[in-house]
């Protein structure tokens, strides 16, 4: 998402030295915080963090920040969507609104944080449909374009999908603080 700038764009796994990150927060933006911070800190150079997750309204918002490990194995997306389902087995499609969330945070090497967080609204589909993305995107059904997540292709994704609108704040964010290296 990140195309079109002349930044050198490292990910975190190209640093094993760097220490796992506890994402104990209470909120999305408090865990991109802390990850940002940490990462800056160590390194000594800009770094942007992303934390993302479901929000499902018939759960009060669960899973929340809770969204990797649902199931209670971290990263294990079928186990999460097969109880997300199990949960919402008697809700029907009208009352399954639901959003995706996503928090970025950019911080300096001193310490300076930036943030922006951005939804997506849909619905949580009966059953799993489409075979792009990961997560929840099978199951997060999108009524205006009649498709899950999981059906759209990549670009369409990105235009419209939580982490796409935040990625585009933050481009407008860089702009203003090195408008040289975003086209």
């Amino acid at each position: 998402m990140l195309a079109g700038s002349s930044w050198e764009l490292y990910s975190a796994a190209d640093f094993p030295q760097l220490p796992p990150v506890v994402e104990d927060g209470e909120t999305f933006r408090e865990n991109a915080v802390k990850k940002a911070l940490l990462v800056a800190g160590i390194l000594k150079e800009w770094t942007l963090a992303d934390d993302s997750g479901l929000e499902v309204d018939a759960l009060n918002g669960a899973p929340g920040v809770f969204s990797a490990r649902f199931a209670g194995e971290p990263g294990n997306d079928k186990k999460n969507n097969e109880k997300l389902l199990r949960l919402l087995a008697d809700i029907p499609l009208e009352q399954r609104t639901a959003r995706f969330r996503c928090a970025l945070a950019l911080a300096s090497p001193e310490g300076e944080v930036w943030t922006t967080e951005r939804t997506c609204e849909g619905l949580i589909a009966p059953a799993p449909r489409g075979d792009q993305g990961f997560g929840y995107d099978p199951l997060f059904y999108l009524p205006e374009l009649g498709v899950t997540m999981a059906e759209l292709p990549e670009e369409k994704k990105n235009e419209i999908s939580h982490r796409g609108k935040a990625m585009k704040d933050l481009l407008a964010h860089l702009k203003t603080i090195a408008p040289d290296c975003v086209d």
